[in-house]
């Protein structure tokens, strides 16, 4: 992307929907880390939720949701808007995972289902068939207030192909995936396509795992990820930024279009420090912002568009 085009969706009438999210939700995937003490992942979860921050979660996140269900009855008047994931290939699928999850967290609703669709469900996502009037009829019912998708490199082209079907606009508004300076998990024509049409995104693995020059070192990280954290950790140096996470939060909020940047913790410190780095980010300098994208749109084309599912 040249410096232009970035500054002019600055310019760019917004989408306004998923904008009443903030603008760093509390992912919960250490929440389900049972080598921490149930105690203390209580205590980081009800450390988000007085910050007043959103929550997003899954049952994949090991016992996360018992986690959330015990803060929840702590006082169920400070239950936090919520996200979801949920899946699969039909809205049946989607109604028992829905049921499922709120049961486990005891509360009627979620603010946010995040869908991963796959077999019919992508197809009529697509095309207009019956699993839009089936999700339709979910948010009818009040389970769920808005749904989003999640996007992966490989299921990039379901994305686009809903995008540019537009059977779904009322529907699906906004798209999800990892979006950071190391990882930006769409292929490069999902990711034009987002741009231009001003589609609202939440950003997933705000610092991509840690510190850019930990992830360069660490010898049980992904090769890709290393040969990226090396690339990238010299753009990183010269940008005068202060810390890592602000460099990440930056760059992820600097596009208009991304409404949020999720991420996951279990440290008091880190918490805090993603709070002070999203309290009033500004976007990083446009020709900093420009080596990233042009770094991405390689690894997009080189690597990432022929990964095969889960491998990355």
């Amino acid at each position: 992307m040249h410096i232009c085009v970035y500054f002019w969706l600055y310019c760019t009438k917004m989408n306004a929907s998923f904008t009443d999210l903030t603008r760093y939700v509390y992912g919960t995937t250490r929440l389900g880390d049972e080598s921490i003490s149930f105690e203390d992942r209580l205590a980081i979860a009800r450390e988000a939720v007085n910050a007043g921050l959103w929550i997003h979660t899954s049952h994949q996140y090991g016992d996360a949701l018992r986690v959330l269900r015990a803060l929840f009855e702590e006082d169920r008047s400070k239950i936090p808007p919520t996200i979801f994931k949920l899946g699969n290939s039909s809205p049946d699928e989607v109604r028992v995972q829905i049921t499922n999850q709120l049961e486990a967290v005891g509360t009627s609703s979620m603010a946010i289902g995040q869908v991963f669709p796959s077999g019919q469900l992508a197809e009529d996502l697509c095309t207009g068939g019956p699993g839009v009037a089936g999700l339709e009829r979910l948010k009818a019912e009040g389970l769920v207030g808005r749904f989003e998708m999640e996007v992966w490199p490989w299921s990039s082209d379901i994305a686009l192909r809903c995008i540019k079907g537009g059977h779904a606009d009322h529907l699906i508004e906004a798209y999800t995936f990892y979006l950071n300076p190391l990882q930006r998990f769409v292929t490069n024509e999902l990711w034009d396509l987002l741009l231009e049409r001003n589609v609202s995104i939440v950003a997933m693995r705000t610092v991509a795992g840690g510190d850019v020059h930990h992830t360069a070192q660490k010898k049980d990280a992904p090769e890709y990820l290393r040969k990226r954290a090396t690339e990238v950790a010299s753009i990183f140096d010269r940008s005068g930024v202060k810390s890592w996470t602000e460099f990440a939060v930056r760059f992820a909020l600097g596009f208009p279009q991304v409404r949020a940047t999720v991420g996951s913790t279990a440290r008091s410190s880190n918490l805090t420090e993603f709070l002070s780095a999203t309290a009033d980010a500004q976007p990083l300098e446009p020709e900093i912002v420009n080596e990233i994208l042009r770094l991405q749109k390689q690894w997009s084309g080189d690597h990432d568009a022929y990964a095969a599912p889960w491998s990355m």
